[in-house]
Parts: C-alpha cells; sequence; structure tokens
C-alpha cells in the first residue's frame, strides 16, 4: 500500500510525495541492486544475497529514522515492515540462510491480512486508520475495502511463497521488487470504482443540495 505508509490523518506536516516515494522504494532499490553487483565488490555469487540483506536492513532503518524525524511520527504499518526486515534481515546474516529474508513478505503480507480480517470481524474496519486521511468512505465502503485488502495481502503471501520456492534467488529479488509495487499499483486502480460507489463526501453534498 505504498504512497500511505509515512502519513495519517493526524500530521500536521507531510513528507513531499518523491522523498516519500524514495524512503518507500529506495531500500527495495538498493536490495536489487546489491544482489546484481555485489560480486563486482569482492563478494563471492553465492554471497550476493547476504550483501543486499545487510544493505536492505542498513536502508531500510535509515529510510525509517528520516521518516520520523521529518514528520516526528510513524504509523504501525512501515514500523511492522521495518522490524520484520531488521529481525528476518538479522536472522539471514547470522545463520547464512536466505530462506528468513525470503520469508519476510510472506510473513508480513499474511500479517496484515489477519489484521484487517480481525478488525471486521470485531466491527472495525482497521484500514480507515491508514486511509481516511485521503478517502472520506461510508461504512459500508471501509467494510468492502478492508476485505478486498485483506485478500490481496493473503494473495501475495502466497504468490511470495510460489515463488521464491520454485524459482531462483535472483528471480525472485526481481519479482520483489520489480513484481509486487506493478501488482499493488493496479490493485489499488481497480479500486476506483468502490470509491467512487460509497464516497462519503459526495453523499454528504448531495443531500445537502437536495436539503
Amino acid at each position: 500500500m505504498t504512497g500511505t505508509l509515512f502519513e495519517t490523518k493526524a500530521d500536521a506536516r507531510r513528507l513531499p510525495p518523491l522523498l516519500k516515494l524514495a524512503l518507500e522504494l529506495g531500500p527495495l532499490v538498493l536490495f536489487f541492486l546489491a544482489n546484481a553487483y555485489a560480486d563486482r565488490f569482492g563478494f563471492a555469487e553465492s554471497q550476493r544475497i547476504y550483501a543486499a540483506t545487510g544493505l536492505f536492513v542498513a536502508a531500510t532503518v535509515v529510510a525509517l529514522a528520516i521518516g520520523y524525524a521529518l514528520i516526528r511520527k510513524l504509523p504501525v504499518m512501515p514500523v511492522v515492515s521495518g522490524v520484520v526486515v531488521v529481525v528476518f534481515g538479522g536472522l539471514t546474516l547470522f545463520l547464512q540462510n536466505d530462506m528468513f529474508i525470503k520469508l519476510k513478505p510472506t510473513i508480513v503480507n499474511a500479517m496484515f491480512g489477519l489484521v484487517l480480517l480481525g478488525g471486521l470481524y470485531f466491527r472495525k474496519p482497521l484500514l480507515e486508520i491508514v486511509l481516511d486521511s485521503m478517502f472520506e468512505l461510508t461504512e459500508e465502503g471501509w467494510r468492502k475495502l478492508t476485505f478486498r485488502w485483506a485478500l490481496f495481502f493473503f494473495a501475495l503471501a502466497i504468490l511470495n511463497e510460489v515463488v521464491w520456492r520454485t524459482q531462483t534467488t535472483d528471480f525472485w529479488v526481481g519479482f520483489k521488487v520489480f513484481g509486487i509495487m506493478p501488482l499493488t499499483v493496479l490493485f489499488a486502480l481497480a479500486q476506483t470504482p468502490l470509491l467512487l460507489r460509497h464516497d462519503a463526501s459526495r453523499r454528504t453534498e448531495e443531500g445537502a443540495e437536495e436539503a
């Protein structure tokens, strides 16, 4: 859900869009580049993923620190994702087993999916906390949007499992960087009809005009 991770409704200041995008995508791009070119800096080919993981962990921490320094708070999603990156990246480096960093997207996406479904069960669409700085939806709209994103997160978790267990490490790294993001953008765009159909602000304006 790129584009909303470093902001909430309560923020008095927001990161400039380009800077926000750089903070979110920067660590992933560095991860890809390090895995692709680490052997040119003295790393054995089998060690490229570990060099990339170390840089990914460091870049993620730096990105979170910059985001916090600029707006003085961080929403839950980047913090959770960052903690998982540090933990699973640390395990990858300590145990020299790349399975852990490959499991990270599965864990994070499954966790977000479960949290969103849990919120729906308790009649609290938690997605509203993240996105209502951008959208004003009806209660039904938030429920439907939350359910769809929960299913999407589960789909990403399953897809990640299929890719890393059946493809090469290089393919997985490329998919993580250049596959997940386009899929997420396309899915977000596909929700436009739902957003328009359940736009609470438009319904309020229409009600005022009728009155």
